[in-house]
């Protein structure tokens, strides 16, 4: 069995875990339109099914694993993973140009492989080697494909058209990764997953208090991503002015 259908199939799990939870609501337009984002409507319906899915499945699964999994057995799992993309990472600096990061990753990947106990322990970075952080969009953002349209991907969550046809091209192609997954089956992926949601849950709170949650995590994610592709930061939205606007439109009550 291939990745693809590994993860189809992992996929359908939360699909049909979350459409039994009850019908989301549709998270209620706050904030401007943004230009990024021209399919806003079917994007925050698809974020309220998400968020659906993570209440309901995702982040009690990753509260009990952060609870019962002891310190440093979270920080070799994710050392593992971690380690797990670095030829995938590498690959991609490479068809960036970016030649002494792509031969610093894979160092820090051979070193990480034979001394790290197949990455569990980080050793690379007791001897100063960078760790970087790339993928496929960003590559195709490097060779040309710089605007894209924001779009929430069903439990992926956020994306671009340009970054979605990088990850469904990693699924199918990036053999190392690919190779460790038919090995391990579903049950790799699974740890894969809870371990990344749970180094998410101190978050929990901020998004939660969030004026308009959808827009502050398209918002950030696509700032993220344009220091990534770009080296810059893009302003975040002033989440401020937007209140102000929303209570000058309430009427004034009579005295």
């Amino acid at each position: 069995m291939n990745r693809l259908n590994q993860l189809s199939k992992f996929a359908t799990v939360f699909v049909v875990l979350g459409l039994t939870a009850g019908c989301a609501s549709t998270p209620k337009q706050l904030t401007a339109p943004s230009p990024d984002d021209p399919w806003e409507s079917t994007n925050r319906s698809i974020y309220a099914f998400n968020q659906t899915v993570d209440r309901t499945v995702l982040r009690p699964v990753a509260q009990t694993y952060d609870r019962i999994t002891p310190k440093p057995a979270k920080a070799g799992i994710s050392n593992f993973f971690d380690n797990l993309a670095s030829p995938w990472i590498t690959g991609n600096l490479f068809l960036q140009g970016r030649f002494a990061a792509g031969s610093e990753q894979f160092g820090r990947f051979l070193i990480n492989t034979v001394y790290g106990v197949g990455g569990v322990f980080d050793v690379a970075a007791q001897n100063n080697l960078p760790d970087y952080d790339t993928d496929l969009g960003v590559t195709l953002a490097y060779w040309g494909w710089k605007d894209s349209r924001f779009i929430m991907l069903p439990i992926f969550g956020p994306a671009t058209v340009r970054d979605g046809v990088g990850r469904i091209t990693e699924m199918v192609v990036d053999p190392v990764d690919q190779a460790f997954r038919d090995r391990t089956g579903p049950g790799a992926i699974a740890l894969d997953v809870v371990q990344s949601r749970a180094g998410f849950l101190s978050l929990d709170q901020t998004l939660e208090e969030a004026y308009d949650s959808y827009a502050f995590v398209r918002d950030g994610w696509l700032q993220r991503r344009n220091f990534q592709i770009f080296g810059e930061e893009a302003g975040m939205p002033d989440y401020d002015a937007f209140l102000e606007d929303d209570f000058e439109d309430i009427p004034e009550e009579a005295p």
